[in-house]
Order: structure tokens, then sequence, then C-alpha cells
């Protein structure tokens, strides 16, 4: 299905608030080109209630339909929450749409990337191999993109401490672990034991309970 993008327009063709009286307008975007697909008046008036408002942007989201990219000057309060609630992406951009489209469009497919590559990897974690004793490796995770980082790995288990010992094989000592051992008042120790391969093992203090 061609990607769809909704603008709120005023009538001089450029976006402006949902709070002010416009046009929705659905682009779609077919062989390089966006064109308008589909297009209704909307108008969330001046004193109106809160189910009021609800039941005016609940019509605005059965109007919009697959398309789940909501464009405006500014979109804020109630209507924005219901856009969200209902799963669109919320832009603010100033302007006529045909300058920002392609933007929004290419945004919105790199991080449909990026969260496909964070679904698709298998994260690594912990293993126990002794009692309170734990080992894992992060050198894939700092010689390959994989789209996480050794610190969202590592560093929830660190700081609920419920280790004796945790060795990390990595292919060098992330500065940010540095200062965890000294924060939870670990001991550590290193070992390189290749090029590129270096063993660091944290242990409790032996007065720690």
């Amino acid at each position: 299905m061609p990607k769809e993008i909704a603008v709120y327009m005023g009538d001089n063709g450029e976006t402006t608030s949902l709070y002010q009286n416009g046009k929705v307008m659905v682009y779609q975007r077919n062989q390089g080109c966006w064109r308008v697909s589909r297009e209704r008046d909307f108008a969330l008036g001046d004193n109106f209630n809160i189910k009021a408002l609800r039941e005016i942007m609940d019509e605005l989201i059965e109007f919009l339909g697959h398309c789940k990219t909501f464009v405006g000057l500014s979109i804020t309060g109630i209507p924005y929450f219901v856009l969200e609630k209902s799963g669109c992406s919320i832009w603010e951009f100033e302007g006529n749409p045909l300058d920002f489209l392609d933007y929004i469009l290419a945004k919105e497919e790199e991080e449909q990337r990026e969260n496909s590559q964070q679904n698709s990897t298998i994260l690594p974690t912990p293993v126990e191999t002794f009692s309170g004793c734990y080992r894992i490796s992060i050198k894939e995770i700092q010689e390959k993109n994989l789209g996480v980082s050794s610190k969202q790995v590592l560093l929830p288990f660190i700081r609920q401490g419920k280790f004796y010992s945790l060795e990390v094989l990595c292919n060098h000592v992330p500065p940010w672990l540095e200062n965890e051992i000294l924060l939870n008042q670990l001991e550590s120790r290193t070992e390189v034991i290749a090029r590129n391969e270096v063993k660091l093992v944290m242990t409790k203090k032996c007065c720690d309970s």
C-alpha cells in the first residue's frame, strides 16, 4: 500500500494549528509524487467539553483509516493524546506539505528499519555458571551495529545487584562501566586474552552481605 501522510492545513495552503478551522488532507506517494487522495473539513470549535472533543477526534481517526502519520503546525492536548493512542506518529511542521513530506517519509522509514533490526536481534544476557556467578560476552555488540549498546544490556543487571561476580568478555572495557564499578563499590580485575579481547571480572566486596 502506498505511503499516506495526513496534513492539517489552513486556507493559505500551509499547516495550521489543530485548534483552528481547516482541512485534513491525506497525501499519498505514488511513483515518486505526492497527491491528495482524500480530504475533509475539520473544526474543533471553541466551547467543546472533553467528551465532545473526543467524539470529534474519534471521527477524525475513522477518516484517517490506515494512515498513521499526522502533521500540523501545533498539535496539543486531547487531540494529541487521541492521535497518539490510535497509533499515529505526530509531527509539527510549518509551511507547505510538499516541502517536508519526503523528509518525514525518510525519517519514518529509517525508524522502522532500526526498530526491525532491534526486534530481530537476540540480546545477550548474563548466564549463571555457578551460584551467584555470571558470565556474558558483549563483543558482538561492540563490534557490530546491532542497534543496542553495552550499557542497555549490562546496566540493569548491574544495578539490580543480584550477583556475587560477573565476568564480561569484551574487546574493550566501556568507560561507563568503570564508573559503575566505582558507584556500586565493586572490585574488578581485567585480563587481556587476545588482541581486541579482554575479560573483566566484577565481584562484590567481602563486606557486602
